[in-house]
């Protein structure tokens, strides 16, 4: 069936309508990523948007059991330049078309992804539609995205090292196996997680994930990471990041186009190493809203010199925007997870001898 992809600005895509579902609304994105679709449309990040995929045949290595990173796909569309509807891989258990359907996600296939993508850096990413019908009019969706996404009970997976307090604004499962594999023993909290709640377990640490949407619209984090700044050691990635940030007194603002993929250069400025990255977000720390005489800026973009990381001078506090778990990606940077582990442990001995 001919489908079009319809942006706010009236630009119509036309391809084929391959999926069960033929109608869908969000915020149109792409991903430069090469493979890894599979992460993608998973990736609780990207709830509330339409995934454009540069890398122009999809689906050719199906779906298989060990590359989920929720329970469901959150994307509202998915648009590609071909769809392989015979994948080969020795893990594959069925189609992409086949399991997007199962989940009721409407599938665009022939559009000229390379001219959608050019539109997006040039103007900036846009609300748009998937449908059968270019006249229909383009809906704004007024979900909240961090409720729909974030886990609706606390619960624990077990470590045998120290307490550590996730806030699980969107997570993906990576980052719990990454931390868990350091030594952690990890209880989970729900977005709106409030003080008392995280200190009925007196952590030993709090980490913030990854999520969607505007970080200012995460008010709950924002005011619980204030209480535990100061008081325990703290580490945020992706969204987590701008909400330390924000809690920091620092400034985010919404990029033209973001980042997504898997193939983000990243500098340390500490190492003056420098990262390919897994990246997936649509804002950015304002670096000029910085206290510099409190905070140190220890990673940037190479390709636009947006902040990719910060940490407090005098305070357990550090934070990266970029994936260091990858999943899909280049796994250049997993080593903060185990610094993290030797702050917090360096931490309690401190504590612990202090005490005695």
């Amino acid at each position: 069936m001919k489908g079009y992809l319809k942006l706010e600005d009236g630009s119509i895509f036309e391809g084929e309508l391959i999926s069960k579902n033929k109608k869908g609304y969000g915020e149109v994105v792409f991903t430069t990523g090469m493979t890894g679709y599979q992460e993608a449309i998973t990736d609780p990040s990207y709830a509330g948007q339409i995934v454009v995929m540069t890398y122009p045949l999809i689906g050719n290595y199906g779906i298989n059991k060990y590359d989920f990173e929720s329970e469901k796909p959150h994307i509202r569309g998915f648009v590609v330049r071909e769809y392989c509807d015979k994948p080969s891989n020795f893990q594959s258990e069925e189609s992409l078309l086949s399991y997007l359907d199962k989940h009721n996600i409407p599938v665009l296939s022939g559009i000229d992804t390379r001219a959608l993508t050019k539109k997006l850096r040039e103007n900036g990413t846009m609300r748009g539609i998937i449908t059968c019908n270019p006249d229909d009019d383009i809906e704004f969706d007024q979900t909240n995205l961090l409720e729909e996404v974030s886990t609706k009970r606390s619960y624990r997976i077990a470590g045998i090292g120290p307490k550590l307090a996730f806030i699980d604004l969107g997570t993906k499962k990576s980052i719990l196996k990454m931390l868990n594999s350091v030594g952690f023993d990890i209880y989970v909290f729900p977005y709106n997680a409030s003080y008392d709640d995280v200190m009925q377990i007196n952590p030993d640490a709090i980490f913030l994930s990854n999520g969607p949407g505007d970080p200012k619209d995460a008010v709950d984090a924002i005011e619980l990471t204030k209480h535990f700044i100061g008081m325990k050691p703290v580490l945020g990635i992706c969204l987590g990041h701008q909400i330390i940030a924000l809690a920091l007194g620092c400034n985010t603002v919404k990029m033209k186009f973001g980042h997504r993929g898997a193939n983000q250069p990243v500098k340390d400025l500490l190492t003056n190493k420098d990262y390919i990255t897994s990246q997936n977000h649509g804002y950015a720390v304002e670096e000029e809203s910085i206290d510099k005489d409190k905070i140190t800026v220890t990673h940037i973009n190479l390709n636009d010199g947006t902040v990719e990381g910060i940490m407090h001078k005098f305070l357990p506090v550090f934070s990266v925007q970029y994936h260091p778990e990858a999943c899909p990606g280049p796994r250049d940077s997993t080593d903060i997870f185990d610094k993290f582990m030797d702050i917090v442990m360096v931490y309690k001995r401190r504590f612990y001898f202090a005490e005695v």
